[in-house]
């Protein structure tokens, strides 16, 4: 006899178990300061910029994009695996309440989102003396989400693209102009559009009833969310259940191992460096915590905030590449590589030094373009100190 909420409890369960554990090695002490570092720098870019706001700040129209972005997404987590395609299918019917409960269970979790956003726009809202109130904005965000949630829900139902895109991008429009509308005071065009939004809700709901349930799309979805909860975590631990993303990237790869000399100790030069390349995980991520160090370096002009962004960029590059060290412990044949321990810890040492360094002097020329050369040398001095001591004291000590 199927017991569908015994099910959900049993799921829900080892989810969050599971969630838990690997968020223990991501919020490490370490990654917790550094976030708070970035909070507070966020906070500070976020208060001169409100200080310095323009007459004509297009306000209502960034709040109202934004809140319809948020209405609109809504993923579904099932907590279903692939092995259900087989054991689980059959007793569809006898499963509603388990759904039930994953679906108020993924919309609940969506919450914090709202609540990221609310809080983040609402000193947007003041300075800009909107006439609406901001409290009935925030209702009306949490009850268009609820119910662009259920439409998520139906149209998994649906497996042409071409519906999922036109519909999407239809509530786009017309939950972006009944939130400006709102704001700007034209409650009865508000009104209208609302109608037309149901009205789209009431077709979709009649056309998607005509399908059965893709469970196909159903466990696909659900695993694609996980890998990418199980890509961030495999930045700090091994994650048996994370499936490598490999890109082959040919051109970065012949660049970073070009002057690599063919010698038996280099084996792990080589290893490490077309691994950074090749895995989104390392490059991708790099890439980008470059690209955000580098905007906020050029819009900050105080000295302090400056080097304090300088060296908590390249402190949290450094500790996301201190798992390639692990990255191939799990691969049986490197360990038979006649290779001593220490020419591997050199190998990866050499490596960290040399991106943080390429990443301090992109750091170093966006500080000089944007401020004078005493202010650009003052950040490549300190990167440098940082650097050094990272590499091989923080990072030589991390992986003993």
């Amino acid at each position: 006899m199927m017991d569908s909420k015994k099910l959900f409890k049993e799921r829900f369960s080892a989810h969050v178990k599971e969630t838990i554990r690997y968020l223990q090695f991501i919020l490490n002490g370490h990654l917790a300061i550094a976030i708070l570092f970035l909070i507070g720098a966020g906070a500070v870019f976020y208060q001169q910029l409100l200080n310095q706001l323009p007459e004509n700040f297009p306000t209502d129209w960034i709040v109202s994009g934004l809140f319809a972005l948020v209405a609109l997404y809504n993923p579904i987590q099932n907590l279903l695996k692939e092995a259900d395609l087989v054991f689980l299918f059959p007793a569809e019917k006898k499963l509603t309440q388990y759904f039930n409960f994953t679906l108020l269970y993924s919309f609940i979790t969506q919450l914090y989102l709202v609540a990221i956003v609310v809080a983040a726009l609402a000193p947007l809202y003041q300075a800009s003396r909107l006439a609406q109130s901001y409290l009935v904005i925030i209702f009306m965000l949490v009850f268009f989400k609820g119910w662009h949630f259920l439409l998520n829900w139906w149209l998994l139902r649906v497996r042409d693209k071409a519906i999922h895109r036109i519909g999407k991008l239809t509530r786009l429009i017309l939950q972006l102009f009944i939130f400006y509308s709102y704001m700007n005071g034209q409650v009865l065009l508000a009104s209208i559009l609302t109608v037309g939004l149901f009205a789209l809700f009431a077709y979709f709901y009649y056309y998607s009833h005509r399908f059965a349930l893709a469970w196909d799309q159903l466990v696909a979805k659900d695993q694609q969310r996980m890998q990418s909860f199980y890509r961030l975590a495999s930045m700090f631990t091994d994650v048996p259940q994370f499936k490598l993303s490999i890109k082959k990237r040919r051109l970065l790869v012949a660049w970073m191992t070009k002057r690599i000399s063919f010698k038996q100790e280099n084996s792990y030069s080589f290893l490490y460096r077309i691994t950074f390349v090749r895995s989104a995980d390392y490059f991708g991520l790099y890439f980008r915590l470059t690209l955000i160090g580098s905007v906020l370096l050029a819009y900050f002009d105080h000295i302090i905030i400056i080097l304090i962004v300088n060296v908590l960029f390249l402190f949290v590059t450094g500790i996301q590449l201190i798992p390639l060290w692990y990255h191939h412990r799990t691969q049986v044949l490197g360990s038979l590589y006649p290779i001593k321990v220490i020419d591997r810890e050199r190998s990866l040492i050499k490596l960290i030094e040399q991106l943080l360094i390429l990443q301090l002097l992109i750091f170093t020329i966006i500080s000089l373009l944007t401020s004078d050369l005493w202010q650009a040398g003052s950040v490549l001095l300190v990167g440098v100190v940082f650097v050094v001591g990272f590499a091989r004291i923080y990072v030589r000590k991390k992986i003993n």
